[in-house]
């Protein structure tokens, strides 16, 4: 298992992450990577269905790129494509297993890093159907250096907008009619040229449905429980893809049963693409924010819990 690409560019001014090759049993694995010369921590971030690693780096807005933000604050980042994406595209058929898959990627996790410094550890981070892999990875014990994790645009309870259009979801139909008004309306929370994906949508590989088929009754329930670090819940106030009201988060928060510690935030004037979206900044900082806070307690002293909390003691209301 060797890096297939490892001369990486010059990070400038602007942060910009390089794109880098591994190849884990004969299937390459691509990733954004942007490497701090002392990190303080990695973050590691695992994108949704249907795009790449270049939904955390939106082409044309450096400024809502947490790849950026979080290289700026001392991190080492990596974004790798999940399994079935981009450069393993090809060998989609290969990783439907979720064991595989997590084998792919702590694998691949394991090679881009080798024997660079990590900080005080990894902070993993996850959006959307992304959650699927991440939490089975949070709770592994190959993960010994875990700091904390934050999920987003996923959840417990499907949203009543959401509900009939994805219980269609299959192999059939991996993204039915009516998903994309789910989750890039309402457009004005969006810039303009990156509504609908327009920079950054890929076809989802069969993998996708399968992993999210039994998602919410049971996937979900099973491996929260199974996360021992502190984690951080965001939806979107337009979220319509999962509820997002003060019930539904706590009862995300209550399935976090062996975490020290949960954090449950309703983002404002965000909907379900949270990292592309206008309050991508806004939404990044505080989720840096929550990693900095997982890193001070890993070097001086652990959270005692659990207790799950809304950021702030509340939730903005809807508009």
């Amino acid at each position: 298992m060797t890096l297939t690409h490892s001369e990486l560019r010059a990070v400038g001014d602007d942060d910009a992450p390089a794109t880098v090759v591994t190849e884990v049993d004969g299937i390459p694995v691509s990733a954004l990577f942007a490497e701090a010369p002392a990190p303080r921590a990695v973050l590691l971030a695992l994108h949704g269905g249907s795009t790449t690693s270049a939904y955390f780096d939106c082409p044309g807005h450096p400024e809502l790129s947490l790849l950026r933000a979080a290289h700026r604050l001392g991190y080492t980042v990596l974004a790798p494509d999940r399994p079935g994406y981009g450069s393993s595209a090809p060998y989609a058929d290969r990783l439907i297993p979720a064991a595989v898959r997590v084998d792919l990627m702590f694998e691949a996790v394991e090679a881009f890093l080798r024997d660079r410094p990590r900080g005080a550890g990894v902070f993993l981070t996850a959006h959307s159907a992304g959650a699927e892999l991440a939490m089975r990875m949070a709770g592994d014990p190959r993960f010994t250096d875990l700091l904390g994790v934050e999920l987003a645009g996923t959840g417990y309870r499907y949203h009543p907008e959401g509900a009939g259009i994805l219980r269609t979801v299959g192999p059939d139909s991996p993204r039915p009619p009516g998903v994309g008004d789910l989750i890039w309306n309402p457009p004005r929370l969006y810039p303009a040229d990156a509504r609908r994906g327009a920079s950054i949508a890929v076809p989802a590989p069969p993998a996708e449905t399968e992993a999210v088929a039994d998602w919410a009754t049971q996937v979900f329930p099973a491996l929260a429980a199974g996360i021992g670090v502190p984690v951080r819940f965001t939806a979107g106030d337009h979220e319509r893809v999962w509820c997002n009201d003060v019930t539904a988060l706590a009862e995300v928060g209550a399935l976090f049963t062996a975490a020290p510690r949960v954090v449950l935030n309703r983002q404002p004037n965000t909907a379900h693409n949270i990292s592309v979206g206008n309050t991508a900044a806004a939404y990044h900082l505080g989720l840096l924010a929550f990693a900095e806070e997982c890193l001070v307690t890993a070097e001086h002293g652990e959270f005692t819990g659990p207790t799950p909390q809304l950021d702030g003691g509340t939730v903005p209301p809807e508009r």
